[in-house]
């Protein structure tokens, strides 16, 4: 046993090392200078909505008042059944960058909101390419910024984690405590891709920024056709081409409006946490037994073991130290950061809902459409 909880003491210790060096590594992208002139680049922004007539006007004005670019909007209405194409419509005469398109009818073997990108990217004619969601606002230089920072990081693929707000009042804190796993693992996987590692790869929905030829290069999206995390997949293509990526964090320069509560959070992500796992069963079983006994071991360690046992604790409660670290980069409250350890059990909820709930239907309900299981793995693209 004493040998086991020293084990488990290291793994904790070394999860806590990498999580730490992700969080001290990762960086906003620096401020603006009001007196560099506008960037000659023109860039397409492609927005995929569907019944979004609630957020799309803030939205796509927000986009419509970015300083320092050339700019093309290029809104692609997949089969809303709201009000969607009549707002659409009504902006398209006050905004002369915005390009309504409207798609009827979705061809076999793609997913909606896959094809609807595609179809904006056609008729898009910036050198670069900005795919976003109808539920994201971005600050006024962003564009001119992330175009600057790219070019200095010579890179042809730069993505943004964005900020998403808490729930005031009492719940504001779970909700933050709940997200932190989940922002720390998509943060140790953005320190790999900026030190170039052959085999990680990141796309971020909110905002994935990508040069026209290099999109043109790796297919644009019709090697994503059938795959649900079509976002991370994008950065996945870049890498398997030879590319490269940058990822910094958004905090206020990209603010989402997503899931409002932990409920909320769960719903969310029951689309795409199964499919983030490429629809394996074994390896969420086996990641589950895994984890699981790394968190009751060193959660229990102190009383299986005296000596090992607090060792086993301090290595799992040393995660909560990069926590803190994390919750400051995200601007959360740090006692959300203290308690990450404690939150893992979170992660693994969001995972089996999504996993149970997928193999309950035999697929993935998404924009009111079904797409069956065994059409999604075909369609799955490989990992660098």
């Amino acid at each position: 046993m004493s040998a086991l909880l020293l084990a488990v003491a290291a793994l904790w210790l070394a999860a806590a090392g990498v999580s730490l060096r992700a969080a001290l590594s990762l960086r906003r992208l620096p401020p603006g200078d009001a007196a560099a002139p506008p960037l000659d680049a023109r860039v397409s922004v492609v927005l995929a909505a569907r019944d979004e007539a609630a957020r799309l006007e803030t939205t796509v004005r927000q986009l419509a008042a970015q300083r320092g670019v050339r700019l093309e909007i290029v809104a692609v209405d997949d089969r809303s059944r709201d009000e969607t194409p009549a707002l659409l419509e009504r902006l398209r005469s006050e905004i002369r960058e915005l390009m309504p398109v409207r798609v009827d009818a979705l061809p076999p073997g793609w997913v909606g909101k896959c094809h609807a990108q595609h179809v904006g990217s056609r008729l898009a004619t910036g050198e670069w390419l900005l795919f976003s969601d109808g539920d994201i606002w971005l600050a006024p230089d962003l564009l001119a910024r992330a175009l600057r920072q790219a070019a200095a990081d010579g890179v042809d693929h730069l993505a943004l984690t964005p900020h998403l707000r808490p729930p005031r009042g009492p719940m504001g804190l779970p909700y933050q405590a709940c997200l932190l796993p989940l922002a720390v693992a998509m943060s140790v996987m953005a320190d790999l891709v900026n030190r170039d590692h052959p085999r990680a790869f990141v796309g971020i929905g909110a905002f994935n920024l990508i040069r026209r030829a290099r999109y043109d290069a790796i297919g644009g999206h019709q090697p994503l056709r059938m795959d649900v995390v079509d976002d991370m997949k994008l950065g996945a293509l870049v890498r398997r081409s030879g590319g490269r990526t940058r990822v910094y964090v958004g905090d206020d320069d990209v603010q989402c409006d997503w899931a409002a509560d932990v409920r909320g959070i769960v719903r969310a992500l029951e689309k795409n946490s199964f499919a983030s796992a490429e629809f394996r069963l074994g390896f969420v079983v086996a990641a589950t037994l895994l984890l699981g006994a790394l968190y009751l071991l060193g959660l229990l360690g102190p009383w299986l073991d005296g000596g090992a046992g607090l060792l086993a604790f301090a290595g799992f409660a040393s995660l909560g130290l990069a926590g803190v670290f994390h919750a400051r980069l995200h601007r959360y409250a740090l006692a959300a950061g203290v308690l990450l350890p404690l939150m893992l059990p979170f992660a693994l909820l969001v995972l089996w809902n999504s996993t149970l709930v997928t193999l309950r239907q035999g697929g993935i309900r998404w924009r009111d459409t079904f797409y069956p299981l065994a059409e999604l793995r075909r369609g799955l693209v490989p990992r660098p």
